[in-house]
């Protein structure tokens, strides 16, 4: 694992950007940006079109590491270059950011008010491929749609048994347990996942270590027991639906809580504004992350 990398995530000053849409999100994401679905005829055209886009979001003046402090790949991004560049050590030699790669294979179907993560049958030929193009970490993505306390028990053994595989390929791995903010009871499901987390991480070694990437909470500082975990290097929110304003306003009550932003990093941005209209937005929407994930 890169020292330098580390010692950036784990103190340094900034936000997460989360550009790892995958083939279910990723028409969306698209849309938002202003190219609709009859604009691409198969994925392949697909995933070249959100490539273009995230190529442009990565090269931008704005987007550099003095507030973006890493940046979460889909598995094609990484495999793919930046202005002819590797991605991940564009990302880290020319931005000074660090590179995560997402990791599972999607959603299983609801079961006991959650969503576990599909068996990941090519996860170890993803970090070997990750650990050799400069990859820090990862990120593996569950969803809890009820307070079903059966439910959340099983999404968090399933994450803390994948982390520890990826934990000893050396590589970071982010827990991101979401909780959606549609849920009936958010808060009690926000509570109950929080207790199950703090039980697994008082069971890891005293040199095991991970991320949490958690759903912006209602409850001010709901996670400072899990930001003060000598077993965790950092904790980060998505935004889940809330609108960018929406999410900095939460975000900027919970202290030492950064952003892991994905929608609402790129709100308002679109494929027919040039190239000096696209910067200034993505800068305005970058210095407001920025600024609420440093309370």
């Amino acid at each position: 694992m890169n020292d330098e990398q580390r010692n950036v995530m784990a103190s340094g000053r900034g936000f997460i950007a989360a550009l790892d849409q995958s083939g279910g999100s990723t028409p969306k994401a698209l849309k938002l940006y202003g190219i609709s679905e009859d604009a691409y005829h198969n994925d392949d055209q697909m995933f070249d079109l959100i490539h273009q886009m995230r190529e442009r979001l990565m090269s931008s003046p704005s987007f550099t590491g003095d507030k973006i402090l890493a940046t979460i790949l889909f598995e094609q991004t990484m495999d793919r270059a930046i202005n002819g560049e590797d991605t991940a050590a564009f990302l880290w030699k020319q931005k000074h950011i660090v590179p995560f790669v997402k990791v599972d294979q999607g959603l299983a179907d609801a079961e006991n008010g959650v969503q576990l993560m599909k068996p990941m049958t090519k996860l170890d030929s993803l970090l070997e491929r990750a650990v050799n193009k400069g990859i820090f970490g990862t990120k593996m993505r569950s969803f809890i749609q009820e307070p079903n306390e059966d439910g959340i028990h099983a999404i968090v053994d399933q994450q803390f048994d994948c982390a520890h595989k990826i934990a000893e390929r050396g590589l970071m791995p982010i827990i991101e347990p979401e909780v959606s903010i549609k849920s009936p009871d958010k808060p009690r499901a926000d509570r109950l996942l929080v207790e199950k987390l703090k039980s697994k991480l008082d069971e890891l070694p005293d040199d095991g270590q991970v991320m949490l990437k958690l759903t912006l909470p209602d409850e001010n500082d709901l996670y400072s027991p899990l930001i003060e975990h000598p077993r965790v290097l950092r904790v980060v929110a998505l935004s889940g639906g809330y609108t960018l304003a929406e999410s900095c306003t939460i975000l900027a009550e919970c202290h030492h809580l950064i952003a892991s932003f994905s929608r609402a990093l790129t709100e308002g941005l679109t494929i027919d504004q040039s190239d000096a209209e696209f910067d200034e937005k993505l800068k305005e929407n970058i210095d407001e992350i920025y600024t609420a994930s440093l309370t």
